[in-house]
C-alpha cells in the first residue's frame, strides 16, 4: 500500500465523518499490508494519528496527513509516537482546546490527547457499551476494571437504578465522575471505589447482588492483574454476587487468548452461566484475524434472556 492509497481511503472515510468519534484508517488489524504500526481517528475537527512503531516514510506520511487536513474539514493534526519511551503526542498542525471530550452515541466521554499513556477512551468497545446501555433499564450494575467509567455513564443513560465502579486508580475514577457529570447524570446511587478488586470482593459483595455485571481487564498490568492466571479468580466468585437473573459482559483484548479461554473458564467456575453471544466489533476495527482481536463475550443465568 502506498501513502497515496492512504490518502483515497481517509477521503472515502471521512466523507461520513462528523462530531462522532471515527476511525479512519485502523493498520492495527493488519488488512493493509507495510501500515499495521498506523492507526487514524476522526474526532469532531480533530485528527488523531498513533504511530506504534517507526517505519521508513514516516515522514512523508506526516506530510500528507498535514496536506489532507489542510483540504479538509480538520483543524488539528496530533501525532502520538508509541515507540518512542513515554509514548509522546505532538501538535502537528492546529491547536487543542482545553477540557477535550470525545461523542460516541450521544455519550460524551473526557479525552486527553497529550496523554502519555491512555488517551481516557478506548474506542473499539464502543459496540459493548452500546449493548450495556441497551440492557441495563432498572439494574443494579457492577462494573470492574471500571477505568473512566465509560460502561458506568452508558449504564446510567439506559437507566441503571445503580452503579458500582471498581478500579485501582483514583485518578481514572476522577475522570469517570467528571464523565458523569459532562452527561447532566446525577451521581447518587453511583459508587466509584478503589479498589484492588482480586483482595476486595468482601466489599464488594456488599454492594450486591448485581443484575448486569461487566469485566473489561487489562490483557496484562504488571502487578495488577494477568488474564491467563488472574481472570478465573474473579469468575469463580460470579456465584456470590451475581443475582438469580444476572448478564454478563466478559472482554478481553489478548491477541494471544480467543473466545474459548473465557467460554471453559465460565463453564468451569460459574456453571450458571450459559454463553448468548460474541458482540460484534465495530467495522472500522476489522482484523484480519477477528480472534486475535477484541472479544465481547455475554453470558447470562439460565432463567435470563438477552
Amino acid at each position: 500500500m502506498t501513502i497515496e492509497q492512504i490518502r483515497e481511503l481517509l477521503q472515502n472515510s471521512a466523507k461520513d465523518a462528523a462530531d462522532e468519534f471515527k476511525r479512519l484508517f485502523h493498520g492495527r488489524g493488519g488488512l493493509y499490508e507495510g501500515y499495521k504500526h498506523l492507526t487514524i481517528d476522526s474526532i469532531d475537527t480533530i485528527l488523531h494519528v498513533s504511530l506504534y512503531f517507526q517505519e521508513r516514510g514516516e515522514n512523508e506520511l506526516i506530510e500528507m496527513l498535514k496536506e489532507f487536513a489542510a483540504s479538509s474539514r480538520y483543524k488539528t493534526v496530533v501525532v502520538q509516537r508509541r515507540y518512542i519511551k513515554g509514548a509522546p503526542s505532538e501538535v502537528i498542525l492546529g491547536d487543542l482546546g482545553e477540557n477535550l471530550f470525545v461523542v460516541e452515541n450521544s455519550m460524551k466521554l473526557k479525552l486527553n490527547l497529550l496523554s502519555n499513556q491512555n488517551s481516557f477512551y478506548f474506542p473499539d468497545m464502543k459496540n459493548g457499551r452500546a449493548f450495556v446501555r441497551e440492557n441495563a433499564k432498572d439494574k443494579n450494575v457492577l462494573n470492574l476494571f471500571s477505568y473512566t467509567c465509560a460502561f458506568s455513564v452508558a449504564a446510567k443513560l439506559g437507566g441503571a437504578r445503580s452503579v458500582v465502579n471498581i478500579d485501582m486508580s483514583k485518578g481514572a475514577l476522577s475522570v469517570g465522575r467528571a464523565n458523569h457529570h459532562l452527561n447532566d447524570i446525577d451521581t447518587k446511587g453511583v459508587s466509584f471505589l478503589p479498589y484492588n478488586i482480586l483482595k476486595s470482593f468482601s466489599r464488594i459483595k456488599k454492594k450486591g447482588l448485581y443484575d448486569l455485571i461487566i469485566i473489561d481487564p487489562p490483557s496484562f498490568q504488571k502487578g495488577s492483574f494477568e488474564a491467563t492466571k488472574d481472570y478465573q479468580k474473579i469468575i469463580k466468585k460470579l456465584p456470590e454476587i451475581a443475582s438469580q437473573e444476572c448478564i454478563l459482559l466478559a472482554c478481553l483484548n489478548s491477541p494471544d487468548l480467543d473466545s474459548d479461554f473465557l467460554i471453559e473458564l465460565i463453564r468451569e467456575f460459574a456453571p450458571g452461566f450459559t454463553f448468548i453471544e460474541r458482540l460484534e466489533n465495530v467495522k472500522e476495527f476489522a482484523s484480519q484475524d477477528e480472534e486475535r482481536s477484541l472479544k465481547n463475550l455475554v453470558f447470562a443465568t439460565k432463567v435470563t434472556s438477552v
